[in-house]
């Protein structure tokens, strides 16, 4: 029996970026029960979430899934998921713009846009913000409210969520950052975290990482995040989160297994 509803957009228009798809996913109700409403996470790398046929390795997160099981068992309110489609300039669209340029060193800096090119993060942001964002609360049964708004990605994915709900913090109550890539420009982005994160009154954030793969290189990054998320204010469990999974790699195979844990940490009853 098929999960919720899906909304297929084949190439969703803007101005600021090239379109893409964008899948919409409903609960079982989201469908016929218009007078229920239900928060929205925003998802990058939309094509892996939901079908392994368009999935990079043949495996989806089988986010829908996991938001059913997690839903039934009364762990979590159901949601709606936007999917985004990742685009041929991802690395471009995903790199966290402020980061690179203004806290990344002279050498790092130059590296970044030698190897990946100008940032174009700032647009695809405002695309979610002032573009989509406006058309999905018109379009389907959200909770339009901060309180009720999350972004959640992996590896570049998650740079750009958590670059998300620090640009965009009355925009995003959390963001889910899976295998963050800190070492994109040596980890700049931890240094901007330092100036621009959110306040924790308001916010919340999961960050998570394994040992395998590129994953294996994440940990001492990570300890320096998780150093700023104290010093600024944040409870470990409370309104922050760090997941250390031992011998898992970098893959939607991985990202499959624990998918379930973001979910229940972003979205808790």
């Amino acid at each position: 029996m098929p999960i919720g509803h899906f909304k297929y957009y084949k190439k969703f228009p803007s101005k600021l970026i090239t379109p893409r798809p964008v899948d919409v996913w409903l609960p079982d109700a989201g469908q016929n029960q218009q007078s229920k409403r239900y928060p929205v996470i925003y998802m990058h790398d939309g094509q892996n979430l939901f079908d392994p046929r368009t999935a990079f390795i043949g495996v989806d997160w089988g986010v829908h899934e996991a938001i059913d099981r997690l839903t039934k068992s009364h762990r979590i309110q159901p949601a709606i998921v936007v999917g985004i489609w990742s685009a041929a300039a991802r690395g471009r669209e995903y790199g966290p713009a402020k980061a690179i340029l203004k806290h990344a060193t002279d050498t790092e800096r130059k590296k970044y846009l030698r190897d990946i090119g100008n940032p174009l993060s700032d647009d695809y942001l405002k695309f979610i913000v002032y573009e989509l964002k406006p058309f999905i609360d018109e379009t389907f049964p959200t909770l339009p409210a901060q309180s009720d708004t999350f972004i959640m990605g992996s590896s570049f994915g998650a740079l750009i969520s958590l670059y998300a709900v620090c640009e965009y913090p009355e925009v995003f109550f959390g963001a889910a950052c899976l295998s963050t890539h800190w070492p994109a420009a040596k980890g700049a982005m931890i240094h901007y975290l330092d100036s621009y994160i959110p306040d924790p009154e308001t916010h919340r954030i999961y960050f998570d990482y394994g040992t395998e793969a590129m994953d294996a290189q994440y940990e001492p990054y990570q300890l320096q995040a998780d150093e700023v998320m104290r010093t600024s204010g944040y409870q470990h469990g409370v309104n922050w989160v760090t997941q250390k999974f031992p011998g898992e790699e970098h893959s939607e195979r991985a990202w499959r297994r624990r998918v379930h844990v973001p979910l229940e940490f972003l979205l808790k009853r």
